[in-house]
């Protein structure tokens, strides 16, 4: 599938928002109840997130420019930090109300159709948020495993709420309500922390998975069984896109027309090995000692 077409996953998300998002807040407006209303919030922001996703998946299928010649995939980061910082403030929000209500807590009313109204959202966020994950790991998108972990954690929030507010109608006890809507927002805080640390890994640079790192050395070692050598090796993402240096070192006395074409059989393994990948090889000769002088990415002296 073409990266544009991802965008139908964030409608998918923003549809899913407005749906719960309507329903929760129905549920709150019959029973008053703080983690309900909780509950609601975190619809919004899942709302303005697929908002985000559904721009930053348009803006990463675009392909490269003259200004941007590796193109916009890391557009996606943007997308994941914003949504990140959305649920942070959400579940500021939610602690501020919650905390007000532990203060001056209110009796709940009609709360056997709130909470079947609350469940009905859940199940819905759950849906979508399995499908989205899904696509996330089959097209290697950051921004629709986020809105995913987003979803469901929406869903975990859920069953949290509808727990206390059984609690509240079982025992009287009106303060849980507002006790189970501050660990809700403790448990947004915590995903959202999640998100935002992937995507400022993303930004910067992060290097490929190990399992990844282990699959490229291990075609780079076997052409290395033949006699020549490698270094410099550096690694790479960018939202759903690898990026591979890599120096070869090879017998000064091969033609250049041999050695690129050594290097055009070890690329293609290496696209083989990993889907996604853009490598860029340099050819050095292994009688030069100034192939060794470009091991850092900045080059320790002249040559």
């Amino acid at each position: 599938m073409e990266r544009r077409h991802l965008t139908r996953f964030a409608w998918l998300s923003i549809s899913a928002a407005i749906v719960t998002m309507g329903l929760k807040t129905v549920a709150y407006l019959f029973t008053g109840s703080v983690g309900l209303l909780s509950d609601a919030l975190e619809s919004l922001v899942n709302l303005v997130g697929g908002l985000m996703a559904l721009a930053m998946l348009t803006v990463a299928a675009r392909p490269p420019d003259k200004d941007h010649l590796y193109g916009h995939s890391k557009a996606e980061y943007f997308s994941s930090v914003v949504e990140g910082l959305l649920i942070l403030v959400a579940a500021g929000s939610i602690a501020l109300t919650a905390t007000q209500r532990l203060i001056h807590p209110r009796p709940l009313e009609s709360i056997g159709i709130g909470l079947a109204i609350s469940v009905a959202a859940s199940l819905i966020n759950l849906a979508a948020g399995l499908v989205l994950l899904r696509a996330g790991k089959v097209y290697n998108s950051l921004t629709l495993r986020a809105n995913a972990h987003h979803l469901l954690t929406d869903v975990w929030t859920s069953v949290g709420v509808v727990a206390g507010v059984g609690a509240v109608a079982l025992t009287g006890v009106l303060r849980l309500d507002p006790i189970v809507a501050l660990l809700v927002a403790a448990n947004i805080v915590w995903t959202g922390l999640r998100i935002m640390s992937q995507s400022v890994s993303g930004l910067m640079d992060v290097a490929l998975p190990e399992e990844e790192q282990r699959a490229l050395r291990a075609v780079l070692d076997r052409y290395a069984e033949s006699g020549v050598q490698y270094h410099a090796l550096r690694t790479r993402q960018s939202g759903p896109r690898r990026f591979i240096s890599v120096h070869v070192l090879v017998p000064g006395a091969w033609t250049v027309h041999q050695g690129h074409q050594f290097l055009e059989r070890i690329e293609s393994d290496i696209r083989q090995a990993l889907s996604n990948v853009t490598v860029f090889t340099h050819l050095e000769s292994l009688d030069d000692p100034a192939s060794w002088d470009d091991m850092n990415i900045d080059r320790s002296g002249p040559v």
